[in-house]
């Protein structure tokens, strides 16, 4: 059995949990927050969530983890057969991570934690947002999926980077990331009805007000 080393309110932890639950795979879960403790390093790195502990040892990055499963775990795929397809999708994944999800984390302190960012990253995250909404447009297929009529790990990105973009968006600058992007909305409204998906975000709300007291905890010092 695969262990998930994580906690339920990262991103990309419900990532890579997502992705084991339609694969019909099992998994325990270990509720384990990022740390530089020199045991947690020795199985990540970087010392961040997730990893994924599997027999021969441990996976860490997301990506990573994601074709990992693909690759050697079976159950049900979550990448097209056909190899350009394939690209296409993992493509996708990348865009929205880089062009999406990261930026968005710039607006993360004062949209989630209350904490003033100088209006030069406010600006900068901004602009990125929408180079990266624009981009999504440009590539994304949404019939109905990211990718086309099925399914994918680039379904998975957009779920769990779209969302939290759009919190800040709205926070920050009073903007509706999706407001004319009508397609994508419904998609987040398909995907939210997955009851994986509910699940996870159960999950996620009961820990939430954990990690908040976590996060202020460290804030203190």
């Amino acid at each position: 059995m695969f262990k998930l080393y994580g906690f339920a309110v990262s991103n990309y932890f419900n990532m890579v949990k997502l992705a084991l639950l339609e694969k019909g795979l099992a998994f325990e879960v270990i509720t384990l927050h990022g740390n530089q403790s020199d045991e947690f390093l020795s199985i990540s790195p970087r010392g961040k969530v997730p990893v994924l502990g599997v027999e021969q040892g441990f996976i860490n990055e997301t990506s990573a983890i994601l074709d990992y499963l693909e690759e050697c775990a079976g159950g049900t795929p979550l990448l097209p057969a056909e190899p350009f397809a394939r690209a296409q999708v993992r493509a996708l994944m990348k865009e929205i991570e880089l062009y999406i999800e990261l930026p968005a984390r710039l607006g993360y302190p004062q949209a989630f934690f209350g904490m003033e960012i100088p209006d030069a990253l406010k600006t900068r995250c901004k602009a990125e947002l929408l180079a990266g909404i624009a981009t999504l447009k440009r590539h994304g297929r949404f019939t109905p999926y990211v990718a086309g009529d099925s399914f994918s790990l680039a379904d998975i990105y957009f779920l769990y980077s779209v969302d939290l973009a759009c919190v800040v968006a709205k926070k920050l600058f009073n903007l509706d990331l999706l407001g004319d992007f009508s397609v994508a909305r419904d998609l987040l409204v398909l995907l939210n009805k997955n009851p994986h998906v509910q699940q996870i975000a159960a999950d996620k709300e009961a820990d939430m007000p954990g990690f908040l007291a976590l996060v202020q905890a460290q804030a203190k010092g």
